[in-house]
C-alpha cells in the first residue's frame, strides 16, 4: 500500500484508520440530560461496561461523531479509562472520529456489489461531491464512505444513507440520490423505515426513539423488508416442489456406549430431572422469542446438532500423560 498512515486512501484499503480524532469548539454540548441517558442505558445490561457501544452511539447523536467530550463521558460512567473506551471508538467503523454530514452515504464495493458496478458508482459520486472515503462536502450535508460488505448481496449493488437500504443502483441513480440528499430531501429507501438522519439513526441505535411521535415511529416499524431477490430462491423451491433435506440424527461420539449413563433422581413430576423440570418452567417463563430461544437452547434434553460436541461440559479428562481417555479407557491424542 502506498498510501500515508492515517489518510484517507489508506484508511480505504485497510479499513483501520489511524489519524488523530479531531476537537471543535463549536459542537452541542453533552448535557445531564446526555448523561442521564448514559444511565439508563447502563442499568438495561448486568455488567454496566457492556452498556460502552450504545453509549458511544448516544454520543454520535449528540455531537455528530465521537469526541473526546464523548469518551471522557463514557470513560467516567462506566469506570473505565478514556484509553479502554477509545480502543473500543476505534475499533468500529460506525463509531466516526471526525465530524459527519447531516447524511452518511455507505457505497459498497466489495466483491459483489463491486463486480456489478460499486466501484463505479462511489468513484462517480466521489467525483461529483469532491471528496473521497471518509471525507464531508463543504456544505456539511454528506459524508461518503467505502463499506466493504452492506449484507445485502441479493440486491447488489448497495448504497445506504443513514444504513437504511438503496438497492440495485446504478450510476445515474446513485448521482440522483446524493443530489437529491443536497437538496434537503429524503428519498424512500427501497426498503426499511423512512429516512431521517445519521444522528437520528445514532440515537436510535442507542436504543432510544428518534421519532417525533407514535405515529413516525409506527410508519418506521412498518416499513417495507423482503423483496423478491431475497425470496426468489424460496420461490422457486415451491415451485418445482424442492425442499432441503431433513437434518440427520446426533451421530454418538466415539465410546459415548461404552459407558452407561449416570443415574440420576427423578422428581415426582412424571420422572423427570430436577434439573429438566426446572429448564421446562424457564421456557414456559419466557416472555418473548429471544428468551424463549436461548432457554430452549440451553434445555438438558435438547440433542447436540449432528457432528458437534459440547466440548467444554463432555470432554474426557486428560489423563496423567496429557492423553485425554476415551469411553473405553484407550488413550486417544488430544487435540491442540
Amino acid at each position: 500500500m502506498s498510501a500515508l498512515p492515517g489518510s484517507a486512501e489508506g484508511t480505504a484499503v485497510t479499513g483501520l484508520d489511524s489519524s488523530a480524532v479531531e476537537v471543535h469548539e463549536d459542537l452541542p454540548p453533552l448535557t445531564e440530560t446526555t448523561r442521564t441517558e448514559c444511565r439508563e442505558i447502563m442499568a438495561r445490561y448486568p455488567v454496566p461496561r457492556s452498556a460502552l457501544l450504545p453509549m458511544l452511539h448516544l454520543v454520535q447523536s449528540v455531537q455528530g461523531y465521537v469526541t473526546p467530550e464523548g469518551v471522557a463521558l463514557c470513560a467516567q460512567e462506566l469506570g473505565l479509562t478514556k484509553a479502554e473506551v477509545g480502543a473500543v471508538a476505534t475499533f468500529y467503523t460506525m463509531f466516526k472520529r471526525r465530524p459527519t454530514g447531516r447524511h452518511l452515504v455507505s457505497v459498497c464495493t466489495n466483491t459483489l456489489c463491486a463486480v456489478l458496478g460499486g466501484q463505479r458508482i462511489f468513484d462517480a459520486v466521489a467525483g461529483e461531491l469532491g471528496v473521497h472515503h471518509d471525507e464531508t462536502t463543504a456544505d456539511g450535508s454528506i459524508t461518503l464512505e467505502h463499506a466493504e460488505c452492506l449484507a445485502a448481496c441479493d440486491y447488489a449493488p448497495v448504497v445506504t444513507v443513514d444504513y437504511e437500504f438503496y438497492d440495485q443502483q446504478d450510476v445515474g441513480s446513485a448521482l440522483e440520490l446524493v443530489a437529491a440528499l443536497r437538496r434537503g430531501e429524503k428519498p424512500d429507501p427501497t426498503r426499511g423505515a423512512p429516512l431521517t438522519d445519521f444522528r437520528g439513526i445514532s440515537r436510535q441505535l442507542a436504543g432510544f426513539s428518534q421519532h417525533a411521535d407514535d405515529a413516525a415511529a409506527r410508519a418506521a416499524v412498518d416499513g417495507p423488508s423482503a423483496g423478491v431477490p431475497t425470496l426468489r430462491g424460496v420461490r422457486l423451491a415451491a415451485e418445482r416442489g424442492e425442499s432441503a433435506p431433513a437434518m440427520p440424527d446426533a451421530e454418538p461420539r466415539p465410546g459415548a456406549d461404552a459407558a452407561a449413563p449416570a443415574a440420576v433422581r427423578p422428581d415426582a413430576d412424571g420422572g423427570r430431572t430436577p434439573g429438566a423440570a426446572a429448564a421446562d418452567t424457564q421456557v414456559a417463563a419466557a416472555d418473548n422469542p429471544a428468551e424463549r430461544s436461548g432457554a430452549e437452547q440451553n434445555h438438558p434434553d435438547r440433542a447436540e446438532p449432528a457432528g458437534r460436541e459440547a466440548a467444554d461440559r463432555d470432554a474426557p479428562a486428560p489423563d496423567a500423560d496429557g492423553q485425554a481417555q476415551s469411553g473405553s479407557g484407550t488413550s486417544v491424542p488430544r487435540e491442540v
